[in-house]
C-alpha cells in the first residue's frame, strides 16, 4: 500500500482569500505554483498517494492526486488536523506570519511533519531574533552595518511579516524610527535594519540532521519605487554553477546556517544580499518551501521532494521514493 502524504499550502488551500483582491491573486498564483510543484514532484516518485488542500478560487491539483476542501467555518488549524491524523506524512506551506507556520506544525504529529521543528520556525518567525542569533554564530547580517558610515538608507518591515509585504526604505535612520514607531502606534510592530545595498540572492537548502546542502543560488527581483516601497518581482532559479567562486563561499554559509540552527529539515530558502565589499549579508531564513522551488527539480535533474522526504528520515536509513 502506497504511503499518504498530505500537501497543504496555506493560499490555495483557502487561507487569505479576498474576492475581487487582485493582490490576493496574485498571491494565490505564487502559491498555487509552490503546491503544484511539491506535488509533481510526489507523484513522479511513483510510491506515493497524494492529498492536497485545495479551495474553489485554486486551479485543479495535478492528477491523480486527490483534493480536499475545508468545511466550511472550520479554520486552518482544524483542518490540517483533522487530515494529519488519515495520513502518513504532512508537508505544509505557509508563512510564518502571526504564528501560523507554528500554529500548523502543533497541528501535526512530529513523526509525520515534512519541515523545521518547533524551535527553529519560532527563531525564523522574528526577522531580528534570526538576525542576532546567527550574528552571534559569526553570520554576516545587516545588524553588523549599523554604526558602518556607507549606511545611508534604513528598511522597515513587519518582524514576522513573509517577503517584500509591507516593507519599506528609508533615506534616513529617523525617518526609519517615525514610521517603525507609527506602524507600533498602529498595532503593527515592525523591525528596523541598515538597508544593504547589493545584489539580491537567495539560496535553496535542503537540510538533514547529517548535512546542510547548498542546492542552488537564485536570483531575486526586487525593485523600489519613489516613496521607499519595495516590492518582489519574481526569482531566476539556479543561476550559478555550483563551481563559481559565490556559490563555494555560500555553501559555506549554507553550512554555519545548519549549524546555528540544527532543528532547520527539508527545503529552506535563505534571503540575502551580496555586498561589493563585504560578500553575502544574510537577511532571512524561511523554514519551508519558497518560490524558488518551482522549477527547481528540472534544473538540477533531481526529485527534490523525494530528497526533501529522505531528509527526515534517521541518518544511514533507507528512503524508497
Amino acid at each position: 500500500m502506497k504511503k499518504r502524504i498530505l500537501v497543504y499550502e496555506y493560499l490555495s488551500g483557502g487561507g487569505l482569500m479576498t474576492a475581487g483582491d487582485a493582490a490576493s491573486g496574485e498571491l494565490l498564483a505564487s502559491g498555487t505554483s509552490m503546491r503544484d510543484a511539491t506535488v509533481a514532484d510526489l507523484l513522479a516518485c511513483g510510491v506515493y498517494a497524494v492529498t492536497v488542500a485545495t479551495c474553489a478560487e485554486a486551479s485543479a491539483v495535478p492528477a491523480p492526486a486527490t483534493a480536499a476542501l475545508q468545511r466550511a467555518g472550520e479554520s486552518a488549524s482544524d483542518f490540517v488536523a483533522r487530515l494529519a491524523d488519515t495520513h502518513d506524512a504532512v508537508w505544509v506551506v505557509a508563512p510564518e506570519t502571526e504564528g501560523l507556520l507554528a500554529q500548523l506544525q502543533r497541528c501535526v504529529d512530529p513523526a509525520r511533519w515534512l519541515g523545521c521543528d518547533a524551535a527553529s520556525i519560532a527563531l525564523a518567525s522574528s526577522k531580528r531574533a534570526t538576525l542576532a542569533h546567527l550574528a552571534e554564530a559569526g553570520i554576516p547580517t545587516p545588524l553588523a552595518f549599523a554604526h558602518a558610515p556607507e549606511t545611508r538608507r534604513w528598511v522597515v518591515k513587519p518582524d514576522d511579516g513573509a517577503g517584500a509585504i509591507d516593507t519599506r526604505v528609508h533615506a534616513s535612520a529617523d525617518a526609519a524610527r517615525h514610521d517603525a514607531a507609527r506602524r507600533a502606534h498602529d498595532g503593527n510592530p515592525a523591525t528596523i535594519e541598515p538597508f544593504v545595498e547589493g545584489e539580491a540572492l537567495s539560496i535553496s537548502l535542503l537540510c538533514s540532521a547529517a548535512r546542510t546542502e547548498l542546492l542552488s543560488v537564485n536570483r531575486q527581483r526586487v525593485s523600489i519605487d519613489a516613496d521607499g516601497a519595495l516590492a518582489y518581482l519574481g526569482v531566476d532559479v539556479n543561476v550559478l554553477p555550483p563551481s563559481s567562486p559565490r556559490s563555494v563561499v555560500l555553501a559555506a554559509l549554507a553550512e554555519q546556517v545548519g549549524r546555528a540552527m540544527p532543528g532547520l529539515r527539508g527545503f529552506v530558502g535563505i534571503d540575502l544580499v551580496w555586498h561589493a565589499q563585504r560578500g553575502p549579508v544574510l537577511i532571512e531564513v524561511n523554514p519551508r518551501v519558497t518560490c524558488a522551488y518551482v522549477g527547481l527539480s528540472q534544473a538540477l535533474g533531481r526529485n527534490l521532494a523525494a530528497d526533501v522526504i529522505a531528509a527526515h528520515a534517521p541518518v544511514g536509513a533507507h528512503v524508497d521514493a
